[in-house]
This record gives C-alpha cells, structure tokens and sequence, in this order.
C-alpha cells in the first residue's frame, strides 16, 4: 500500500529531466489531468504536491488521491 512507503521527495527526479514537464496525473476514481510547462524548480511536496506553470498559475494536488504521475519533458526555452 502506497501509505507504508516513506515520503519519497520527486523534486530532484522531474528537476533532473528538464527545466520543464509535461505531467499527466492519474487519480482515484479514473480521472486524468494533464498539465503542461510545470517548472521542475518550483516542485514542492507534501500532503499537497505544489508547483508553478510557465503561464502563472500555482497548482496544489492532494498526493492521497494519486495513483500514478506520468511525466514528459519539455523543451527547455
């Protein structure tokens, strides 16, 4: 079960692929939401994962309705 993992800090993975990504967040229940242009340097978990759009908008995300976090990179401009 995913809460008997230890916090597992994602910042230096997505920060090692790309200034910034593209995520594709699976969640309970089968939704699906894709966001472009995350800034990797902006990238702050917690019970929320937060994290800045190259167009400036903040996104917080309640890691307890997660199942899967697919993520692409971008090209760096």
């Amino acid at each position: 079960m995913v809460e008997d993992y230890e916090h597992i800090d994602l910042k230096a993975t997505v920060g090692g692929m790309s200034k910034y990504v593209t995520q594709i967040i699976h969640f309970v229940g089968g939704e699906k939401r894709t966001f472009h242009g995350i800034d990797t340097q902006s990238y702050n978990q917690g019970q929320f994962t937060k994290f800045k759009t190259k167009d400036g908008r903040f996104i917080m995300i309640n890691d307890k309705n997660i199942l899967c976090i697919e993520t692409f990179k971008e090209e760096d401009k």
